[in-house]
């Protein structure tokens, strides 16, 4: 198989995406693709955080893992992009990230890679797919190739959503639906990308 590298940038405030971005990159390495775990830098006040001890303790617990950078997107030949669902948009924390990459688009360096997304809302129907969707208009941008999981595997038929995985964060912590939606997830993107990338060199 075609080696992949995989990036799973995300933003989290209090754990509920990171479990989801933990799944997908297990999913993407049991694929035999490279994966680079990154998270976004939070920019929300120290007060905002504060307000919220699980927010505060979720920063806490991830402050060793690497922050998203340029050449994470620049390195990937597919991304995934993981988010909270804020207001049916995606977080102004993973929004600032991806307001910074227009040297990498001017230059071509996000075209032609794979991409895809997934989120978490507190409510069911809280704007999971169009979060999603609006993820997807910065794919369109980006020149990209936006692989869903649809309803590809069983497990899709339990999760409900085609656009991307998703979770009620209300109803607690990503349970193995979830999961197991998100690393099926990463599995279909890494599949897309190594075919491409074969049909590329052949």
């Amino acid at each position: 198989m075609t080696s992949v590298n995989v990036a799973i940038i995300y933003y989290s405030s209090t754990g509920t995406v990171h479990a989801l971005a933990q799944a997908a990159a297990e999913g993407a390495e049991k694929a035999g693709a490279e994966v680079r775990l990154r998270r976004v830098a939070e920019t929300a006040p120290p007060e905002a955080i504060g307000a919220n001890p699980a927010w505060a303790r979720h920063l806490e617990d991830t402050a060793d893992v690497t922050e998203a950078g340029h050449d994470d997107l620049a390195w990937a030949d597919a991304v995934l992009l993981g988010t909270p669902s804020r207001f049916g948009n995606p977080a102004s924390q993973l929004r600032a990230f991806i307001d910074t990459t227009g040297p990498l688009w001017f230059q071509g360096a996000l075209a032609d890679k794979v991409y895809s997304a997934f989120t978490a809302s507190n409510t069911a129907h809280g704007g999971q797919e169009s979060t999603l969707l609006a993820l997807g208009n910065t794919f369109h941008h980006w020149g990209g190739i936006i692989v869903p999981p649809g309803y590809t595997d069983p497990v899709q038929f339990r999760s409900g959503n085609p656009y991307g995985t998703s979770h009620v964060a209300g109803d607690g912590p990503p349970g193995e639906v979830s999961l197991q939606a998100a690393r099926h997830q990463a599995r279909r993107v890494v599949d897309t990308a190594a075919a491409l990338k074969a049909g590329r060199a052949a």
